[in-house]
């Protein structure tokens, strides 16, 4: 059985990678399991060392790894370009901060000595979606080998040939063979690979029923996860805000990457005194955006990475016109390219208000309070990210505590960033990436009490 990615663009077939089978699984896992018991006998310097020339490999060969990236999923040229670059961050952040991230950590007691020591746990397996080919795999591969562990990777079908290539840059930068392993297999081998004794934990990205069927079989074997199920961020913008960095922020977060994000804003919630106004400018910088081959280095809206998925947005819209919201702007679609779409009128009942939409469309809700911006934003059962807009260190100070989400940016767009912790709560899953909590998640904490 053969894995092809088509170019979404122009339908064109992109890559044929012949899947494993169990013997060639097989092979690749104890390969793994046999390369960490070398590895993590390796000093932080040594890793250190490789992990700066992962980051030297992505800088130099950074537009081959894109042009790849945009001709299985479609992601414009430029940003494909800028996600190699943060790839090539995390690697150097991790590589200088790990050593201090995983120092034994002294604790008084009364023995005359104890510490937490922070030791390598072994293989782990990574379940990653295409949005992000490159991104979502590195925020999880850098710290992982850092800590001592190996990395295993089940990516996604549609972008397969750059996680061949993420394996590319690993072997190019001259790491040990087994430290990181790109593992062709199609969904129905998820199951049995986890239970395997050697896979100690799992990483997810992706949908609700993904990580729910990973994480029962984790749990099942008393194993540990970590789960990003994805988002539907707000973007709150009261009447005191910076009106015209606002306007373009919020362009930023919703279309970005085609709208394909977890933590991209997906529901404008306005204060009413000033929705006129700004949805007039807001509308303006969207028709503005340019729509097109996503190799053209001036395109920021490319196609969406399989048609399929641009009919699923398209059956959400459908029915939340139906529910009783009205499109503003857009609100149409060609094959796999899916106009940029603004729909007012939106309710907490509307599918577009409940579900995540992945894809270049926006729902706008009003509010009149403080107090009701609050109730609406947490009236979602997703809980990644929340952005406020607005020029009162009071309400900042105020709303802060008590939105249940995992990050609350002011003045900005919900990002990952390798310095802070990434993460949701509700249905967006559990668990962080990045920083030093990322790199904890997958580590033994061991207990010394030296009497």
């Amino acid at each position: 059985m053969n894995i092809v990615s088509t170019n979404p663009y122009n339908g064109t077939e992109v890559a044929k990678i012949k899947a494993l089978n169990l013997e060639e699984i097989e092979d690749k896992i104890e390969n793994a399991q046999q390369t960490f018991l070398s590895w993590r006998n390796t000093t932080f310097a040594e890793r250190s060392q490789h992990l700066n020339n992962v980051a030297k490999e992505l800088r130099k060969n950074a537009r081959e790894y894109a042009e790849m990236m945009t001709k299985e999923m479609g992601k414009p040229i430029s940003q494909a370009i800028a996600e190699v670059e943060k790839c090539a961050w995390v690697c150097e952040y991790y590589a200088e901060n790990a050593p201090s991230q995983l120092a034994p950590k002294e604790i008084k007691t009364d023995a005359s000595k104890s510490y937490v020591r922070y030791e390598p746990i072994g293989v782990v397996l990574a379940v990653m979606p295409w949005n992000y080919p490159f991104w979502q795999v590195f925020r999880f591969i850098a710290p992982a080998l850092m800590a001592g562990n190996i990395g295993v990777l089940k990516h996604a079908s549609n972008v397969m040939q750059s996680a061949e290539n993420i394996q590319k840059v690993f072997e190019r930068a001259g790491l040990p063979k087994g430290c990181f392993q790109n593992m062709a297999v199609g969904s129905e081998r998820i199951e049995n690979i986890v239970r395997d004794s050697r896979i100690k934990a799992i990483t997810l990205t992706g949908s609700k029923p993904a990580g729910a069927a990973v994480a029962s079989t984790a749990a099942s074997e008393i194993k540990k996860s970590v789960l990003e199920l994805g988002g539907s961020n707000a973007l709150v913008v009261f009447d005191d805000c910076n009106f015209e960095e606002t306007v373009q922020t919020c362009v930023q977060a919703r279309f970005q990457n085609t709208g394909q994000s977890c933590i991209a804003g997906k529901r404008l919630i306005i204060h009413e005194s000033i929705q006129d106004k700004f949805l007039e400018a807001f509308a303006k910088a969207v028709t503005e955006l340019k729509s097109g081959d996503p190799m053209d280095e001036d395109t920021y809206i490319g196609v969406m990475a399989r048609e399929d998925l641009a009919e699923e947005l398209e059956d959400q819209l459908n029915k939340s016109i139906a529910e009783g919201a009205k499109i503003l702007i857009g609100g149409h679609r060609q094959k796999a390219y899916f106009e940029p779409t603004i729909v007012t009128g939106v309710t907490p009942e509307m599918t577009i208000f409940k579900e995540e939409t992945f894809g270049p469309v926006i729902g706008v809700t009003t509010f009149k309070t403080d107090e009701e911006a609050l109730h609406l934003v947490n009236q979602s059962d997703f809980g990644l990210g929340v952005s406020i807009f607005t020029e009162s260190e009071e309400r900042m100070e105020t709303l802060i505590p008590q939105f249940e989400d995992g990050a609350v940016f002011v003045n900005d767009m919900v990002k990952s960033n390798p310095n802070l912790p990434f993460g949701g709560t509700k249905i967006s899953g559990y668990g962080r990436e990045l920083s030093i909590d990322g790199i904890q998640e997958f580590v033994n904490k061991k207990t010394v009490y030296i009497k």
